[in-house]
């Protein structure tokens, strides 16, 4: 498929064939499954949030589909870094393209430690999680206090020498508060941002009068939050020339655009996965190539676009 100079973009010194990564929390455990989503079209995939211990996650259901998108309550299951280090090197071995690794830990201390093993196994960039709705760990609140994010991503810093640190910003906030944690992550050296994690939510049987998540409470993702990550794409790009990837919804290719005309350099797609399958990600590059040909425009024309008349 035709690529070249319509679609590159660069998230900071990364430069991506397109504007397309995997996001964090689809089938992101896996050397294999990861290179085959690489190779389905995606310029870079993320991993799914690893921790410095093995997790067996939320009991089920975890997982249900809801009219505009999915809630999910995993509860970040993982096998730990240490395991996991393997599933890096051998990414590495059998794919070329940039490897993010999402990372969560239980206290500052345990970010560091999985950044720091997460680089050394050949990491790419390090995406870190404190923002997660459906996670016993309460450490992940630490996403809506901006004091609590500076030392997170300071401990980080320490721990991470040669590739770039982002962080995955929460959208359950008042944009004042979002801008807070997000000018604590810029003090506090972060390299790029990911806006937006899932939302909180839930989803009741009233024939049982119960939740139907095995956990209650989950994180909901899809269309049902897309406008809500484009607006606070578009509120922190106003703060910041750092790289933002946006994520939220994302199903086609005007979706695409409408993130990077809102300030994203690139976009993460997860739950159009879940729906459609691997098919939907040559769909939405395929219909890009087509909107930027007869716009006789590349992908990076966009960018800000809403910001250039104001």
């Amino acid at each position: 498929m035709k690529q070249e100079g319509l679609l590159e973009v660069r998230i900071g010194r990364i430069q991506l064939e397109n504007p397309l990564i995997l996001a964090s929390g689809i089938l992101g455990t896996n050397a294999e499954i990861l290179c085959r989503l690489a190779k389905a079209g995606f310029a870079a995939v993320t991993t799914k949030s690893i921790g410095p211990y093995p997790n067996e996650g939320h009991p089920g259901p975890n997982v249900i589909e809801v009219p505009c998108g999915f809630i999910n309550a995993i509860g970040l299951r993982n096998p730990g870094i240490d395991v996991f280090s393997e599933e890096i090197k051998k990414f590495k071995k059998i794919c070329k393209k940039p490897l993010i690794v999402s990372i969560y830990a239980n206290d500052t201390e345990g970010y560091g430690r999985v950044a720091k093993v997460a680089e050394n196994s050949g990491a790419d960039v390090i995406e870190v999680n404190v923002s997660c709705p459906h996670s016993k760990e309460k450490i992940l609140n630490i996403g809506l206090d901006a004091r609590l994010t500076a030392e997170v991503i300071e401990e980080v810093k320490k721990n991470v020498k040669r590739i770039p640190i982002f962080i995955k910003l929460p959208g359950n906030t008042n944009i004042p508060s979002f801008l807070d944690v997000a000018k604590s992550a810029i003090d506090s050296g972060i390299d790029g941002f990911v806006a937006i994690n899932t939302l909180p939510a839930i989803a009741i049987d009233i024939e049982i009068g119960k939740p139907i998540l095995g956990f209650k409470v989950g994180g909901l993702s899809g269309p049902a939050i897309k406008h809500v990550a484009l607006r606070l794409v578009y509120e922190l790009r106003k703060v910041t020339d750092l790289p933002i990837i946006g994520v939220g919804g994302i199903t086609n290719y005007r979706d695409v655009l409408e993130f990077i005309a809102a300030g994203a350099n690139a976009v993460q797609i997860g739950s159009a996965i879940g729906k459609y399958g691997t098919r939907i990600i040559r769909r939405i590059l395929r219909d890009l190539i087509r909107y930027l040909e007869k716009e006789k425009r590349n992908i990076t024309d966009y960018f800000c676009m809403i910001m250039k008349d104001n």
